[in-house]
């Protein structure tokens, strides 16, 4: 089976930074997904998320000044353009990829019908996935949280930084068995 690890946490305990830490050490495979990055203005009040490509690219997922319809508090989120990068990065053939990482699967994401889609098709697949999810949420997101075959860890800043060369390694391990040589 697919090592499936779901990430949680309260907002700014650390799970990006943690999935970025642990991206980097495994930048050497094949990886496919996104990140998600807050933007800021130039006095330091968030304003918006971008969500970037591990093979290149990125895009605004939702920002204070989008014109969108649909809306998270504040932030107008950007389906046209978030969903073309799922389809550059999360639609690959499994066969072709390593390890996919989404950060992050939360309300923002869960309006694309095509992220959901795509997440049930991931979580079912045989590659193996790291992905953060939002810690509060109903719905799909209520649900992958209670799937028998992911491995939900919740994410403190006392455990952090200790999960990092855990985590790297337990995936490292899920590869090799997924591609003995």
């Amino acid at each position: 089976m697919a090592a499936r690890i779901l990430l949680t946490g309260t907002p700014g305990c650390g799970k990006t930074t943690l999935v970025r830490r642990v991206v980097e050490q495994l930048r050497h495979l094949r990886l496919a997904g996104f990140i998600t990055q807050e933007l800021r203005s130039d006095d330091g009040k968030r304003i918006g998320f971008e969500a970037i490509g591990l093979n290149g690219g990125s895009t605004m997922l939702a920002n204070v000044k989008s014109g969108s319809r649909i809306r998270v508090g504040k932030y107008g989120v950007e389906l046209p353009r978030f969903e073309e990068l799922i389809g550059s990065e999360l639609q690959r053939p499994g066969s072709e990829v390593d390890l996919f990482v989404v950060d992050e699967v939360g309300k923002m994401e869960c309006f694309s019908p095509l992220f959901v889609e795509q997440m049930e098709v991931l979580l079912d697949g045989s590659t193996p996935l790291l992905a953060t999810v939002a810690i509060k949420g109903s719905g799909f997101i209520a649900q992958i949280k209670q799937r028998a075959d992911v491995e939900l860890l919740e994410v403190t800043s006392h455990n952090r930084d200790e999960l990092v060369d855990k985590l790297a390694e337990r995936l490292r391990h899920a590869i090799v068995r997924r591609w003995p040589t």
